[in-house]
């Protein structure tokens, strides 16, 4: 009988470690499969935030090239406001509107109409006739009200004006 018990311990205990080596195996696997899971997704989320950064590091790039055009763009325009601020502080439109403001009103409407022709062209109307000029600025055929204005757009160099380019 005591070798009955034995046989039973033995079988017992080869039992309880052949089920402790089942469920170790089982609880391996199941680790093993999230693992992989957890690996798979941190590759996309790796590949995704690469991506990002390529992105980023070309955006940078552009808006540094923008920066750069937008600063080259900004000097222009100070050049020329300097330009502009100096050529009025050298005329003296008072004095020319007391002593022939026929001439001054001629030269004022057309360099208005030279920029205004300048505007429609750059915003996409750039059929440049008179046509395109609002009303007030139409080309006169002759005197208006006696004020003896005949032509209302004169060549740059009297009218003041500088360039817009």
């Amino acid at each position: 009988m005591l070798r009955v018990y034995i046989v039973i311990i033995v079988v017992g205990l080869l039992g309880g470690v052949g089920f402790g080596a089942w469920k170790y195996y089982n609880d391996t696997q199941q680790r093993i499969q999230t693992l992989a899971e957890n690996n798979a997704k941190l590759e996309v989320a790796i590949a995704q935030s690469e991506a990002s950064i390529d992105a980023l590091t070309k955006n940078a790039a552009q808006n540094a090239q923008l920066t750069l055009k937008l600063q080259k763009d900004l000097q222009k325009a100070e050049r020329y406001s300097d330009n502009l601020q100096k050529r009025l502080r050298q005329l003296d439109l008072s004095a020319d509107a007391l002593t022939d403001p026929e001439n001054l009103e001629g030269r004022m409407n057309g360099a208005t109409a030279k920029l205004w022709r300048n505007l429609m062209g750059e915003t996409g109307n750039d059929t440049g006739s008179s046509s395109d000029l609002p009303h007030w600025l139409q080309q006169t055929t002759g005197t208006e009200g006696g004020s003896g204005n005949t032509s209302t757009e004169v060549d740059s160099a009297n009218s003041g004006a500088a360039s817009t380019d």
